[in-house]
């Protein structure tokens, strides 16, 4: 049997250096997307234990935000994933011609018997001069079939992940709705709250019908007091220019900053998520939760004397005018209709599923005066 030819030299190395080298670097987005995962498991968890605990309602809270942010990050985990499937199987097709010339030789070494493999027709020299070749090539063949190996394996793994995040996904959107249900329900239940004031009815019915801005409404508030209550009221003016949010969101325009329509508010426009939770960012007495023409849904906190936080852009309200709540009580969910798992997980619903496509707007008043709400919240 004549031995073949052996490979060039200088064309082995090209050839198998090229195969040994991986598609680019990049962080490990299989991690992300599980530790993503891991954090919906964690808010089911939560709101599996809100039955148990003391505070149904703070666990609930901590449920419905953990699953917001959860499904947040498993989308762009799965984003980071889609976009590391396609440099892998992009980098596997520009080099499918080595690829094939990898398994040609690998194909022609399993046929070929081990003996011939070291003989060579110009005699002993040559025999010994194609068996240093080999000893050369043959490290760099393995390092090309393990980078093979090694990427494929994580495609394999990359397809897995993906499969697996329509069913958790669609778990998460029917656990998350099914959170904020129980929280409507446990806080429309709620009697462990202390009240500065009752209402007095019939002042706050006209007060509602008379008044057509939110400059009418909060200066109205105080003749809407039916008895005050012997309560210690809070006191939030040390937390002044510290507070967070009410909502997760961006602030997409700050006071006196004019929309498209060239209108300037005084108060911030926040842009958020459908359904997202809105909670206090302050201790204070609940002033005014419900509607108001041309403004839809208001809710007015007073954090300390004369100082009141009014927002607007609810959809659903909770809680009852003069009751005095924590820090982070929820106060409301915003408006517009939650993403499906189709909307998340589909190409058309990279970068909209889970846009921040509702506003909140944020205005802050001390005594008769409108201020910023730079000087009360942190926001960057």
């Amino acid at each position: 049997m004549r031995p073949r030819p052996p490979v060039p030299r200088r064309w082995a190395f090209a050839l198998l250096l090229t195969l040994a080298t991986p598609a680019p670097a990049q962080e490990d987005v299989a991690a992300a997307a599980r530790a993503a995962a891991q954090r919906i498991t964690m808010a089911a968890a939560l709101m599996e234990a809100a039955d148990t605990r003391a505070d149904r309602i703070a666990s609930l809270t901590e449920a419905v935000r953990s699953f917001e942010d959860g499904l947040v990050a498993l989308r762009e985990g799965l984003r980071r994933v889609a976009l590391r499937r396609q440099v892998l199987a992009d980098d596997l097709a520009a080099r499918s011609e080595q690829i094939a010339q990898l398994l040609a030789v690998l194909i022609a070494i399993g046929d070929t018997p081990a003996p011939a493999l070291h003989l060579h027709p110009e005699g002993a020299l040559g025999t010994a001069r194609s068996g240093m070749i080999l000893a050369d090539v043959t490290p760099a063949l393995q390092d090309g079939v393990t980078a093979l190996r090694d990427e494929l394996q994580e495609l394999a793994d990359l397809a897995a992940i993906e499969d697996n995040a329509r069913a958790r996904v669609e778990e998460a959107l029917t656990q998350a709705q099914r959170a904020r249900a129980e929280l409507a329900r446990a806080i429309a239940g709620r009697t462990d709250l202390p009240r500065r004031f009752t209402e007095d009815p019939e002042a706050m019915a006209a007060l509602t019908a008379a008044a057509d801005t939110l400059d009418a409404l909060a200066g109205g508030l105080s003749a809407t007091v039916g008895e005050s209550l012997a309560v210690i009221v809070p006191d939030a003016l040390d937390r002044k220019g510290s507070l967070p949010l009410p909502v997760t969101g961006t602030v997409l325009r700050r006071a006196g900053e004019p929309d498209a329509a060239g209108t300037a508010r005084p108060g911030w426009v926040i842009a958020t998520r459908p359904r997202a939770l809105v909670t206090a960012p302050v201790a204070g007495t609940l002033r005014y939760l419900g509607p108001l023409p041309g403004q839809g849904n208001v809710v007015i906190l007073e954090p300390a004397p004369e100082v009141l936080i009014l927002m607007t852009g609810l959809a659903e309200l909770f809680g009852e005018t003069g009751e005095i709540v924590p820090e982070g009580t929820p106060l409301g969910l915003m408006g517009g209709a939650a993403p499906d798992a189709d909307a998340i997980l589909g190409e058309g619903g990279a970068g909209t599923a889970l846009a921040q496509t509702e506003t909140l707007y944020l205005e802050v008043r001390e005594g008769q005066a409108v201020a910023d709400p730079a000087t009360w919240f942190a926001a960057g």
